[in-house]
């Protein structure tokens, strides 16, 4: 640092805030410090930096559900706000399934040593949202999650002393669940399936939840289907077999069927087409997530829009405002603590105007 300044004729304390890009630097001083910079090959040292400051700038990210689109996306924008503001992100990706309070505090201990300023969680199911809550680490926290599942947020914080450390985030799904149910009413839909997600992951938990109380709201008949899985293959087989056992009993069949995620619809539209049912002449079909290629299925999918990328924006900067290095964010909504980043109901043509039958 000391070089880079002698060249650009400066003070090394002038140095210091063109590379951490304060404000504080006239264009001129700034552009002479990089040229002296580029022409010496000159990287700051992060562990010096660290010991200097007291901060290592390093974000310790412990994230579940890694194989599904959304976390992935949500990451990727967390990691870019990240970088944009010269933070780096240490990541741990977690068996979500096999997560525990003890395996989680593990993980937590590793990024200690590594000096972290402060963690986000993405917990997808109740335990790792559990586990993010009362994890014993004294850093800011943010926890990326949904807003029902087996624990309330207001139990799980409730173990936590440094609880005001806790910020939470996530996605407005039970809003987005309302948005479908009153679009199905709209297009005279009355009789409708909902497939559920595994009861263990808080998203499924909370488009369940929003789904019996819309439901109620528009005296929509519903029944629901149990997935114990995400899986498209599963959802292919409980469609078959409803679909058997509603044609043995003289059953008709509902004029929707509504999925807790697009992988789920993809294997109940192979069934209603593999037993004859045209999408949406005979049975609307929607889905959730807007994963890749669903707008080119045939017919392509309705589905909800989560704003993942707005997301993990939105959760990088509520952690740089806890650290003092930015503004609060505005959620549009917030509920039970959470502050929620808005879904939208993308129509497309496998939702049509709900069939008579007799």
């Amino acid at each position: 640092m000391f070089e880079v300044a002698r060249l650009a004729g400066v003070s090394h304390q002038t140095v210091s805030r063109v590379i951490n890009k304060s404000k504080d630097v006239s264009e001129p001083t700034r552009r002479k410090v990089e040229e002296a910079i580029r022409q010496l090959g000159y990287r700051p040292s992060n562990s010096a930096r660290a010991l200097a400051s007291s901060h290592s700038r390093t974000i310790g990210l412990v994230a579940g559900g890694v194989s599904l689109f959304g976390p992935v996306s949500t990451i990727t924008a967390i990691e870019t706000v990240a970088r944009s503001h010269g933070l780096f992100m240490s990541v741990m990706m977690v068996n979500e399934a096999a997560c525990t309070l003890h395996g989680f505090q593990e993980l937590c201990g590793t990024f200690l040593e590594q000096n972290v300023d402060a963690f986000i969680f993405i917990t997808p199911t109740d335990t790792m949202f559990q586990a993010a809550c009362q994890v014993n680490v004294t850093q800011p926290r943010i926890v990326v999650t949904s807003t029902h599942g087996s624990m309330s947020i207001e139990e799980a914080l409730s173990h936590n002393p440094g609880s005001d450390r806790v910020a939470l985030t996530g996605i407005d799904q039970w809003g987005a669940i309302q948005q479908v149910a009153r679009q199905l009413v709209q297009l005279g839909h009355r009789r409708v399936l909902y497939m559920a997600g595994p009861p263990e992951w808080r998203d499924a938990s909370t488009r369940l939840a929003s789904w019996w109380k819309a439901c109620a709201r528009y005296h929509v008949k519903t029944a629901v289907v149990h997935a114990r899985s995400w899986e498209s293959a599963e959802s292919y087989t409980l469609m078959n077999h409803l679909i058997d056992q509603r044609g043995m009993n003289g059953t008709s069949m509902p004029t929707a069927v509504v999925t807790a995620n697009d992988n789920q619809a993809v294997g109940v539209a192979r069934s209603l087409q593999e037993h004859g049912l045209r999408i949406p002449q005979d049975v609307s079909l929607v889905g959730f997530d807007d994963i890749p290629t669903v707008d080119n299925l045939n017919p392509p999918l309705s589905t909800v829009r989560p704003r993942f990328e707005e997301l993990g924006t939105a959760t990088m900067r509520q952690l740089l405002a806890i650290l003092h290095q930015g503004q609060p964010v505005e959620f549009p909504t917030t509920r039970h603590g959470v502050g929620l980043i808005q879904a939208d109901v993308v129509p497309r043509r496998s939702l049509g105007r709900a069939v008579r039958r007799s």
